[in-house]
């Protein structure tokens, strides 16, 4: 089983505002091999590792990934340095395509934030008391959503509001869809092959 999609405004590019159920993973320092294995950084594709997500840690049973009660969510909630270890890519891809669209934490490591930015990925950044307020919401009422605004640096569920942060670069690439850096290349293919063609190492003249 997997998590869901949330629900997000204007177009595919931009990450202005997500709407969705959340899921809890607890823990300091959750490094990338507990968010996928090693063995799995041999596949060729990102394609099926949404199935392998933390699964060491969810061999003994218990793990929320395999709850049912919060399956469909898309938005994971953590602790401190979220992501910290190995600079594997594979990390983001496989929660990614379990169907976690937006992180909220504590903290995360500098690579992993990185990573998740380059697949317009938000990792919104919360208080220790917040992420605590957060939590202990969605444990207790997994059917409650969670109106995240990228723009604004709030996250908004019931009566409660708390800030997020993100910082200005980022949250400017996420708000205005500049973060897909291919994506912004090949909008102008045009320009490209006018380029290409005057490039002799590519013409051979």
């Amino acid at each position: 089983m997997s998590g869901g999609e949330t629900e997000m405004t204007e177009t595919d590019a931009t990450r202005k505002e997500f709407i969705g159920r959340a899921i809890v993973v607890r823990g300091n320092d959750m490094d990338t091999d507990r968010i996928i294995p090693a063995r799995y950084l041999r596949t060729v594709t990102f394609e099926h590792l949404g199935a392998h997500a933390f699964e060491d840690d969810r061999v003994g049973g218990g793990h929320p990934f395999d709850e049912e009660r919060f399956q469909g969510a898309s938005i994971l909630l953590v602790n401190k340095n979220f992501g910290c270890g190995s600079s594997r890519e594979h990390a983001p891809q496989a929660l990614m395509r379990w169907g976690i669209d937006v992180f909220v934490g504590e903290s995360f490591a500098e690579i992993f934030f990185g990573n998740c930015v380059a697949l317009g990925l938000p990792c919104l950044k919360v208080s220790e008391a917040d992420a605590a307020t957060l939590m202990d919401a969605v444990e207790a009422d997994p059917t409650i959503e969670l109106t995240l605004d990228v723009a604004a640096g709030l996250i908004r569920f019931g009566d409660t509001s708390v800030e997020a942060f993100l910082p200005e670069g980022t949250r400017d690439q996420l708000v205005r869809g500049t973060w897909d850096a291919l994506g912004e290349l090949l909008q102008d293919r045009e320009a490209i092959s006018k380029t290409a063609d005057r490039l002799p190492y590519i013409t051979g003249f």
